[in-house]
Formats: C-alpha cells, sequence, structure tokens
C-alpha cells in the first residue's frame, strides 16, 4: 500500500485512490467553496448586526433585571427569578452568533430559545401576528444575516438539496 495523498480527505493514507467510482461523489467535499458578494457579506453583516444589538439590549435588561424586563416575565406568567439566567442564556446565544466560528450554533441555539417564546405566546392566546411571530420575525432576520454572510451555511444547504 503507498502512502500518496488523498484528494478525496485531503490527507495521507491508503484509502486515496479519488480515480474509483465509490469517491467521485466524496470528492466534491474537497473542492473550494462557492464565493459570496461583497454586497452580500455587507448586508448579512447589517442585518446580523440591527439583530445583535436589539438581542443585546434585551439581554442587557434581564442581566441587570431591569424593570420592564421584570414585568415582562411577569406578565408571561413567569417568576421574576428566572429573568437573571434567561438572561445568561441570551447573552451566551449572542456571543456564539457573533463569533464567526460559532455563529452557525449560535443561531441554532437562538432558534432553540425563541422557540420557547412562541410556545409562550401560544400558551397564553397572544394575538398571533404581533406576539405569536415576532419571535420568528427574530430568527428569519438571524438565519438571514447569517445566510447573506456566512459561505459555509450555503454550502450545506446546497449539499443538502
Amino acid at each position: 500500500m503507498s502512502r500518496t495523498t488523498s484528494t478525496t480527505l485531503g490527507f495521507p493514507g491508503p484509502f486515496s485512490n479519488a480515480a474509483s467510482p465509490e469517491f467521485r461523489h466524496a470528492s466534491t467535499f474537497a473542492q473550494p467553496p462557492a464565493a459570496i458578494s461583497r454586497a452580500s457579506i455587507w448586508t448579512g453583516r447589517g442585518v446580523s448586526a440591527i439583530i445583535s444589538v436589539l438581542l443585546a439590549m434585551d439581554a442587557g435588561l434581564k442581566l441587570f433585571m431591569l424593570g420592564p424586563a421584570m414585568e415582562g416575565t411577569a406578565q408571561l406568567g413567569y417568576r421574576s427569578s428566572i429573568v437573571f439566567p434567561l438572561g445568561v442564556i441570551e447573552a451566551v446565544c449572542l456571543v456564539l452568533y457573533l463569533i464567526p466560528r460559532t455563529s452557525i450554533l449560535g443561531a441554532v441555539l437562538w432558534t432553540g430559545y425563541l422557540g420557547g417564546a412562541v410556545a409562550t405566546h401560544v400558551r397564553l392566546d397572544n394575538p398571533l401576528f404581533t406576539h405569536m411571530l415576532s419571535p420568528i420575525y427574530v430568527a428569519i432576520m438571524l438565519w438571514g444575516g447569517l445566510w447573506l454572510r456566512d459561505r459555509r451555511l450555503r454550502n450545506v444547504y446546497a449539499k443538502l438539496s
């Protein structure tokens, strides 16, 4: 067995026969990702910045246990002792979202958090477009901004479709 460079996996090894049919599909993973336009990147950064500022304000209200956060939490039927832990969760999700390497993980965690917000509004039978769907609007902005600026997310979607 020779130690040649693998074009399918990117490292030397005995399984480097890229010409064989079973490895042709795997070789698509080694191709460089498609380029994203500068306009798309900057639009994505702008959308992400807007939603990040809003989420940072919300996390800050909860972390400092300010009046609006305390009142809003009570109106939703939760104890006031839950406000600070929710702020910590939001802050962690936001930091993960803002770090390029962990931005997809941050978006996934935000999606779960926002799903809980939707469930809370459904439980309280709040109005559909102004309350129940507002977390969905936030998630669309989170993922939309990420889609526009992150090549990895586009590549995952392209491989799934």
